[in-house]
Parts: C-alpha cells; sequence; structure tokens
C-alpha cells in the first residue's frame, strides 16, 4: 500500500469511530437523564432480643434433632450390593 492509502484509512478509521462516539453519547446520555431509582431505606439494627413465640417454641413441639424409626432396618444393603 502506499502512503497516501494508508493515509486516507486511517482519516476514514478515525471519522468513524468519533462519529460513533459521538453517536453513543448523544443516545446513552439522554437515556441517562429519563431514569431515576428509588431505593429502601433499611432499619437500624437494634441489640434488643425479644423472646420467640409460644405457639411455636413450647414443651408440645416437634424437636426436628430427634431421629426417626421408620419400618425395619434389618436389610442394610436394600438393592443388593
Amino acid at each position: 500500500m502506499k502512503k497516501n492509502d494508508i493515509a486516507s484509512l486511517i482519516l476514514i478509521v478515525a471519522l468513524c469511530g468519533g462519529a460513533s462516539y459521538a453517536v453513543g453519547y448523544s443516545v446513552m446520555s439522554s437515556l441517562n437523564k429519563e431514569r431515576s431509582a428509588t431505593i429502601e431505606t433499611v432499619e437500624v439494627i437494634s441489640a434488643d432480643v425479644t423472646s420467640p413465640n409460644d405457639r411455636v417454641f413450647n414443651a408440645n413441639a416437634i424437636n426436628p434433632s430427634v431421629s426417626i424409626k421408620i419400618g425395619d432396618t434389618e436389610n442394610q444393603t436394600p438393592f443388593g450390593n
């Protein structure tokens, strides 16, 4: 390639880059101005601990940490292996 061809190629690339930047900036900046967001505020964390609900945590409640035996466990290899 000749020097003139390289110079014209660099000029075309620079013009296309500048045009795409200008178009992109005008489109994106108009979108950002129209958008707004609302956020929720968070309650302040306190050190006060309340007692659990007696309806859920009582002496008659089910204890999930107790092992439950369902059926006969004589066969330790049910699939024959």
